[in-house]
């Protein structure tokens, strides 16, 4: 491999805005999707969106819930679904129905709209994988504005910066620590999110990688030019 197309050689991961979890929603349209599913809304929500799978580590996000709400009201929402692929899937669902309580709220169901409704609403997103490539509900509730908690692990490091557009966590308790900080400082979640947003504009939305395509394919036209130029002079 050249030299050129191994400096171009990059994240390409991309988050479409016209796709149901990320298009554009009104606050009544928000208001819909959360009332629809019986979301109460009076308290500040902790959601995290995954499929069911012990890599996501929605036991950590319960027991985080529980140690931040000793200092904050909040409510949890656990939204995701089970992957056909993953014969594990249903028992890591069904596993965590016997947390479920007025303030946790367990829920699967594949609608792109209250992805999206609950991405905007949120106080606080958790990502808190234990493995993972690139976050994509990561990347739509940065692009929403809502400052993301994420596992310090894979592709999420690429995605936050910590402290400065959310935060990467290692731990239950430093998880816990984080929804207390969020939940408490509103300047701190408005700049953080902001922050987000901008990231995200930058870096992962589709427009940027189209132009990671076309610099790569530059740079590979290139070499071809000046490859064949060296041969014709030898």
């Amino acid at each position: 491999m050249n030299r050129n197309l191994r400096r171009h050689r990059c994240f390409l991961c991309r988050l479409s805005t016209l796709s149901p979890s990320s298009t554009e929603l009104s606050q009544s349209e928000v208001n819909e999707r959360l009332n629809h599913y019986d979301i109460p809304t009076d308290l500040p929500l902790v959601v995290q969106i995954s499929r069911f799978d012990r890599w996501k580590d929605p036991e950590g996000v319960i027991q985080a819930f529980k140690l931040a709400r000793k200092e904050v009201n909040c409510t949890l929402v656990l939204l995701g679904n089970v992957a056909t692929d993953d014969p594990e899937g249903d028992i890591v669902y069904r596993s965590l129905l016997s947390s479920r309580e007025e303030r946790i709220i367990i829920l699967s169901h594949q609608d792109g709209a209250l992805v999206n409704a609950l991405q905007r609403r949120a106080t606080v997103v958790l990502q808190k994988s234990i493995r993972e490539g690139f976050g994509l509900t990561v990347a739509e509730a940065m692009w929403k504005g809502t400052p993301v908690i994420g596992g310090n692990v894979g592709g999420i490091r690429h995605q936050i910066k910590d402290g400065d557009n959310g935060f990467l966590v290692c731990s239950i308790e430093e998880a816990a620590e984080r929804i207390i900080q969020l939940v408490k400082d509103r300047q701190l979640r408005e700049e953080m999110g902001r922050n987000a947003r901008e990231t995200v504009r930058h870096q992962f939305l589709m427009t940027r990688y189209l132009e990671q395509y076309l610099d790569l394919l530059s740079s590979v036209e290139t070499d071809f030019k000046l490859s064949k130029a060296m041969r014709i002079y030898e």
